[in-house]
């Protein structure tokens, strides 16, 4: 945590914001305008490089206008410096009206480091890995400005980090160190140009990512706020939930997943929903610390919840290898699950506190129009998620090279509908948290205010699944229909009303369009200084191996105990996720600790998808925005409660122990992920995972129908485990393999139905580390119908050599899935396992549900008021 939000008790949660998200120093005058038109360019620079545009320019000039990748990190990364410099002050003590000198000179040093590489581009790539002292000069000074933008920014923790990983590439060989982690060393020359002057360190991945992706989706949700959609979805979810028991605790939690999608930070998603459902739930009964920690607990899991998860979702199109819609459909299920889970953890603490909802305004409903209410509403999601879908899917066959322009024109003619719709009720106004509760507002009248706001999102759904553009083009698209929906709406609302004053409205939309671009841009900083920080580590690691000294350490923790093993991972990324931000929260975790689950996993025979390593990781270090004693967004919470921060992130982490359960269970049970399950086995799988989580938020909030007995808390354990996991006990009576001999591998191969794997054990010399290493793979074997040894070398890029009644590597394709894997010549297979004949595992569901049976029983006995 920064030195400035340690003391946030007596700080407010808006300064918090500006401290940690998008900078403090607010100057008025020229100053406020210099940093004000700095983050507007920078917007309009990122939608200029996403567009078209450079490439229709370089055609009409002759000019090149065209920004390749490089250029686009080293600007992207140089206005990030330079707003940092401008918009968080230093030290506690430095001025906020006014910009220092030694601000200047900082601004100056960033910008002219990152520039360097863009000017002197030509020269610098025909001397690769020869550094000139120019060259060390340049990358030092940008590497002391990273560190110090970094502090800034984002507070210590990150800093300290990179510093230890840098110190770690110096003095690694040092004998002081212990000989399991010392590494040969490298020279500074080495160093420098590793880490400034290519793309393995700070202008990697990373960096690229935010500069090609993130910008846009930030950017997209700055906008869609300045508009007035935040407001909209914090009323909606209101209206919909605040006549429920615990409704505003309940409207927190689906304002949050809401307002998660253009947040991609949980301190700024707990402030923009906090400020006003957390005096909502105080003022119906909710403890400071619990009103908090409910807005905590939703807000983190805003971070995890497609389509932006606090940005981590481009970043795992690059380091898992698969397309950002998959990356989409392997995070949805677990994040819904979560959400309803929490929302069931609220409406049993309003039980536990006796609470009641409050009173809609409009005659009151029968349970049977509440119950088709649900229903209408439910069917009406899939309704329009399928003609969404299906209706865009057919533009392109009816229209066909003029899809483009056909949807252009149905968006304006849906825009005007839904803004005549919303004009003929009064826009929505912004709740004043110390008001009095009189009526909640009509659901129906509050949702067509903002329905138009959906559009945008329409938009990128259509790019991203119908087109399948990429992620960046399709957020540059959206961003365009938001930016025209920003500056249209408040004239054409004017014109259906019949009113008058267009041109103030313009203005109006012209202001919101100007403060959602800077938004954006501030945003922005702390993503860019970020993700620049974490490369740092991450050419640290590509330069000395430092993930394999962190498996070893893990693994002697353990003592070769598989979960042992995964629960040291866990804290280890909540400690490493402290203070950080999403973005770098998720690249510091994946690059440390995604590949000791993969090593230390096969080699106790555990293969689990990258993914759902990636995804373990990931929910831990978000986790550490609610733990304390960093946890920033319990911080932010606290300074709205005026509650305990402490008991507040304690509070919160109890209502987040379901989703510290999650990534356990989907590295075991990958259907969590949607992973290899049909349409229909999706259905069964949410619905059994659903009930199961459900039971253990009842276990964990110690009540179900009444409060549990230990005994029932023990029994519901039970029931989610064997829900959750019931191939556990399945495996307790026959193994789920069996295992044939190493000479039958081609056999074994050529059995297997098209689209299959093959496991086996294999043994070898590890290529950098010369140690004898054993793990468990599967080998791709794709179509049926070849030999089983052409389906190996076709698919996992293997060839085996048999001698007498041993088996081993002969051959593997550069570049392949073995070589990938880390297999490699003269590897030995030392067994090959094949899927055994069992009954199902789901037959382990009957008893579950009769001790659940048994439990809904007896707590029926004692229930003293309704369960819902």
């Amino acid at each position: 945590m920064s030195d400035r939000a340690a003391g946030t008790g007596a700080v407010s949660a808006g300064d918090l914001v500006a401290e940690t998200d998008t900078g403090a120093r607010q100057p008025p005058g020229a100053m406020g305008t210099v940093i004000a038109a700095t983050a507007f360019i920078w917007s309009l620079f990122q939608l200029y490089i996403s567009s078209p545009l450079p490439f229709i320019l370089t055609r009409i000039t002759g000019l090149n206008l065209v920004f390749n990748t490089d250029e686009a990190r080293a600007i992207h990364l140089a206005f990030g410096f330079g707003l940092a410099a401008l918009a968080y002050p230093l030290f506690k003590s430095s001025p906020r009206d006014r910009i220092p000198l030694y601000d200047w000179l900082l601004v100056i040093l960033g910008v002219g480091a990152c520039l360097y590489l863009v000017v002197f581009a030509d020269s610098i790539s025909t001397r690769p890995g020869l550094p000139t002292a120019t060259d060390l000069v340049v990358s030092s000074v940008g590497l002391v400005v990273l560190l110090i933008s970094a502090y800034r920014a984002l507070g210590l923790p990150l800093v300290i980090v990179a510093s230890v990983f840098l110190l770690y590439v110096f003095f690694g060989h040092n004998p002081v160190l212990p000989d399991a982690i010392q590494w040969k060393g490298a020279s500074y020359g080495k160093a420098m140009w590793h880490f400034w002057m290519q793309t393995e360190g700070v202008f990697g991945v990373a960096l690229g990512v935010s500069a090609s992706m993130i910008f846009l989706f930030v950017l997209f949700g700055a906008l869609l706020d300045k508009a007035g959609a935040g407001n909209y979805f914090i009323q909606v979810a209101y209206s919909l939930l605040g006549h429920l028991r615990g409704g505003p605790a309940k409207a927190a939690v689906l304002s949050s997943a809401m307002t998660g999608m253009i947040s991609g930070s949980s301190i700024a998603n707990t402030v923009t929903t906090g400020t006003f459902t957390i005096p909502l739930m105080k003022r119906t009964g909710f403890p400071a610390e619990k009103a908090g920690a409910v807005e905590v607990a939703s807000s983190t899991n805003g971070q995890l919840t497609p389509p932006v998860m606090g940005a981590a979702a481009f970043l795992m199109v690059e380091y898992v290898g698969i397309s950002y819609l998959e990356v989409v459909r392997h995070a949805f299920l677990p994040a819904v699950i979560s959400y309803i889970a929490l929302l069931y953890i609220v409406h049993l603490e309003a039980l536990k506190l006796g609470l009641k909802g409050m009173e809609r305004s409009g005659p009151a409903r029968t349970a049977l129009e509440r119950l088709f209410g649900v229903a209408t509403g439910f069917v009406g999601v899939i309704v329009l998620a399928a003609a969404l879908y299906y209706g865009l899917g057919w533009t392109k066959d009816i229209f066909g090279d003029a899809t483009f322009y056909a949807v252009g024109v149905i968006f304006v003619v849906a825009y005007l509908a839904l803004l005549k719709l919303a004009a003929s009720y009064p826009d929505l106004k912004a709740d004043d948290p110390e008001a009095d509760i009189t009526e909640i507002p009509d659901p129906k009248r509050t949702a067509v205010t903002g329905l138009h706001f959906l559009l945008p999102i329409v938009v990128l759904v259509w790019c991203l699944m119908i087109e399948r553009l990429s992620p960046a083009l399709s957020a540059y698209w959206a961003t365009v229909c938001m930016v025209f929906i920003v500056l249209t709406q408040h004239p054409i609302k004017a014109f259906f009303r019949g009113e008058t004053g267009y041109g103030d409205r313009l203005r109006r939309g012209v202001a919101e369009f100007v403060a959602g671009m800077i938004s954006g841009a501030r945003n922005m900083i702390g993503i860019a200084v970020a993700t620049g920080a974490a490369g740092v580590i991450v050419g640290t690691i590509s330069l000395t191996g430092a993930h394999q000294v962190m498996g070893e350490f893990v693994e002697f923790l353990s003592g070769g105990s598989l979960m042992l093993m995964l629960f040291f991972v866990a804290v280890l990324s909540l400690i490493l996720g402290m203070g950080l931000p999403t973005t770098a929260n998720y690249i510091v975790v994946s690059s440390l600790m995604a590949p000791v689950i993969v090593s230390l996993g096969a080699a106790n025979g555990l293969i689990v998808p990258l993914i759902a390593v990636h995804m373990f990781v990931f929910y831990f270090g978000i986790l550490a925005d609610d733990t304390p004693p960093v946890g920033l967004a319990a911080f932010a919470a606290a300074a709205i409660s005026r509650g305990d921060p402490i008991m507040t992130g304690v509070q919160g982490f109890m209502y987040d122990i379901r989703t510290a359960l999650l990534p356990f269970l989907f590295i075991f049970n990958t259907d969590l992920l949607l992973i290899n399950v049909t349409f229909v086995q999706g259905i069964f799988v949410f619905i059994v995972a659903l009930v199961a989580m459900l039971l253990f938020a009842a276990a964990t909030q110690g009540y179900f129908l009444a409060r549990s007995r230990l005994w029932e808390t023990a029994a519901l354990l039970l029931i989610a485990f064997t829900l959750f996991r019931p191939g556990y006990w399945l495996d307790q009576i026959a193994d789920p393999y069996v295992e044939v001999q190493a000479t039958q591998i081609f056999e074994a191969a050529e059995a297997k139905p098209s689209g299959d794997t093959l496991r086996v054990l294999v043994e070898g010399e590890e290529l950098g580390t010369g140690q004898i290493v054993s793990k468990a793979v599967r080998l791709p074997l794709g179509e049926a119908g070849p030999s089983g040894a052409e389906r190996l070398l076709a698919n996992a890029g293997l060839e085996f050599r048999v001698d007498g009644d041993r088996v081993f590597v002969d051959n593997l394709e550069f570049g392949g899935f073995a070589e990938q894997n880390g297999i490699d010549f003269d590897w030995e297979v030392l067994k090959v396992e094949v899927a055994a004949e069992r009954m199902p595992k789901e037959v382990f569901y009957l008893p579950a549900l009769a001790l659940l049976a048994v439990v809904v029983l007896f707590q029926r006995r004692r229930q003293t008021v309704p369960a819902f």
